[in-house]
């Protein structure tokens, strides 16, 4: 069915059409894109190289609260040839000069870039253009985003699973363009933001606590560790009510000061709900070290 959208990544031809195309590539755009063309903000009247330029000085710290804002990236109209200063309506090839201001260029999206590398394509679902490659990702409507098309059958749903900040950095997950992780508990955040977490030791979701990762030889550490750490005479019958982080069940256990064992799963990842003074994982980190 023909939504009207033109999504598109234009092929090498001969002649004139080619070097409309190729003229100015990679020699124009931003640190964001490679693009032959200026967008002119709708809300602000203001001109930018992508929208992304845009939300960065517009959300920037110097910026009055009350003054900032995101570019509505659909209700772009004007753009700018950078090559003959043209402005006209948004559109793939410059009125003027004939020069294309993106290989790859979306209609809905407003979207023009030179690197069609990225492999990008238009979700009519997400609304917005992605990069990877159609083939190589789903669209899940329960999460209400792409994925790899690995995750298909195993990932586990979280309703509107990216519609939301990154939980250790706090940037929109749904169109970044930094690359995201789905961690085995449906929870999504950047992966770079993920091994930021692992350098400094922390291996549960920002979100739910739940392990992301195997950790049978940390807990196995961990017994040796608090089997040669006899309590005093004072704790050793002293019993508290933890809740695991991994499996969700609660269990009465021996109190101990390195951390409380999971008798359901032999996790570790457990937090103290009755009895005492509160205690936590919080020898984990050294452990791993």
């Amino acid at each position: 069915m023909d939504t009207g959208v033109k999504h598109q990544i234009i092929s090498h031809s001969f002649g004139n059409e080619e070097c409309m195309m190729d003229m100015g590539s990679e020699k124009y755009g931003c640190s964001h894109y490679q693009r032959r063309c200026k967008i002119i903000a709708p809300c602000c009247n203001e001109i930018f190289d992508c929208r992304h330029c845009h939300n960065e000085a517009k959300n920037s710290i110097e910026i009055d609260p009350i003054n900032r804002h995101d570019i509505p990236r659909h209700e772009i109209k004007t753009v700018i040839c950078s090559l003959c200063n043209t402005e006209q309506d948004v559109q793939q090839t410059c009125i003027n000069c004939g020069i294309c201001m993106g290989k790859y260029y979306c209609s809905e999206c407003k979207f023009f870039d030179d690197d069609v590398s990225k492999n990008q394509y238009h979700c009519e679902k997400c609304g917005i253009c992605r990069t990877g490659g159609k083939d190589n990702y789903f669209h899940c409507d329960r999460c209400e985003c792409c994925y790899s098309t690995k995750l298909k059958n195993s990932h586990i749903c979280i309703e509107r699973a990216m519609h939301h900040n990154c939980p250790i950095c706090f940037e929109y997950l749904f169109d970044t363009t930094r690359d995201i992780t789905v961690l085995p508990c449906g929870h999504t955040l950047h992966l770079h933001c993920v091994k930021e977490m692992e350098r400094h030791y922390q291996y549960s979701c920002p979100v739910c606590s739940k392990s992301y990762c195997d950790m049978t030889r940390v807990w196995e550490s961990l017994d040796k560790e608090v089997a040669s750490t006899p309590m005093p005479q004072m704790y050793q019958n002293k019993m508290v009510w933890i809740l695991c982080n991994d499996c969700g069940e609660t269990s009465e256990v021996n109190y101990h000061i390195l951390g409380h064992k999971c008798l359901n799963c032999k996790s570790y990842n457990t937090k103290q709900t009755r009895g005492g003074h509160t205690s936590c994982s919080s020898v984990l980190p050294e452990m791993i070290r």
